[in-house]
């Protein structure tokens, strides 16, 4: 049995002036998933995110989240939400005890259920041992670890993550996304923002959005599943001059640099991958290139993000 919507948008669009942040973007979540924001810088993640969680009126458009008829009911909603913010948002001048108690209780905990729920979450995050310490003195991946803490001290249903693993090392951004799921077990639903593909491809479902339009929304099997057969991936030396000659062949849509190698997205009217790959192999000992190989290849979401840049449509997950 498919577990509950918990959000369902139709529609949400807002507006600052003449710029369309966000523009009609339906989606619908279920309890429990984690789904991810993947896009560009201005395409519309945390103006949308927002939206959903009620800090954000739209301009058009409405949402039901949690059973909470959005933007009428946006601060019933707010108890069962935490929030994450992209910049480090906890109070240096607080002990990490302190950032906890302050949080439970701008949330309504009090008395005996306060103090029970902090010492839970001090020793669900290994926190306990740094009780006394000021978040400041705290390393990256530390702080990050509080600023979760702090975000799911009153156990919201409903969790946002803006950019939360930003400058922290990938140890510690393995550390925190088992974490996250280790919340999901529990019921718990997460939007999360990102910029890294490692991570959306940890995502249950991603949402990548360009220009503030939801251009594709499904799981990242799903997402690269679009593109079978129309990656090649290329190695030659030199491989800047492979890369000029791949970019003037017209079966190649795109082509992009993953260090050494070379995945290069085939047009629509390409040949099938591995006559393409024939096809470049010959282009390129033309071109008097040593070594050069070329195999199809499976596609990632940097290559499903590329062709959505191009303007492609992809087929869309069912919610």
């Amino acid at each position: 049995m498919a577990e509950p919507l918990v959000i369902e948008a139709r529609g949400l669009t807002r507006r600052f002036g003449a710029l369309v942040a966000v523009d009609g973007v339906d989606l619908a979540v279920r309890q429990g998933e984690v789904i991810g924001f993947l896009g560009p810088n201005g395409a519309g993640k945390s103006t949308l995110i927002r939206m959903l969680v009620g800090l954000l009126p739209p301009s058009a458009g409405g949402a039901t989240v949690l059973g909470r008829a959005l933007p009428g009911e946006a601060e019933r909603l707010r108890p069962d939400v935490g929030y994450m913010t992209q910049r480090f948002s906890l109070y240096d001048d607080l002990t990490v005890a302190e950032n906890l108690r302050f949080a439970a209780e701008i949330f309504g905990l009090t008395g005996e259920e306060r103090d029970r729920r902090i010492a839970d979450t001090l020793a669900e995050f290994g926190l306990a041992e740094r009780r006394a310490e000021r978040p400041a003195t705290l390393s990256g991946g530390w702080r990050q670890r509080l600023a979760l803490a702090v975000a799911t001290v009153h156990r919201p249903r409903l969790l946002v993550l803006d950019e939360p693993t930003a400058g922290v090392d990938p140890e510690r951004r393995r550390d925190f996304w088992a974490k996250l799921f280790e919340l999901t077990h529990r019921g718990a639903t997460i939007l999360v923002s990102t910029h890294y593909m490692d991570e959306a491809v940890r995502c249950h479902r991603v949402c990548m959005l360009i220009r503030g339009r939801a251009v594709a929304v499904g799981s990242p099997a799903l997402l690269t599943d679009a593109l079978e057969g129309r990656i090649v991936e290329v190695a030659a030396a030199p491989l800047e001059r492979a890369i000029a000659v791949l970019r003037s062949m017209e079966l190649a849509a795109s082509v992009t640099q993953l260090g050494r190698r070379v995945h290069v997205l085939l047009a629509r009217e390409a040949p099938s991958d591995a006559d393409a790959a024939a096809r470049i192999r010959e282009r390129l000992v033309a071109e008097g290139l040593e070594g050069p190989r070329a195999s199809p290849a499976e596609p990632n979401l940097e290559d499903v993000f590329v062709a959505l840049r191009l303007g492609e449509s992809l087929t869309e997950a069912a919610a």
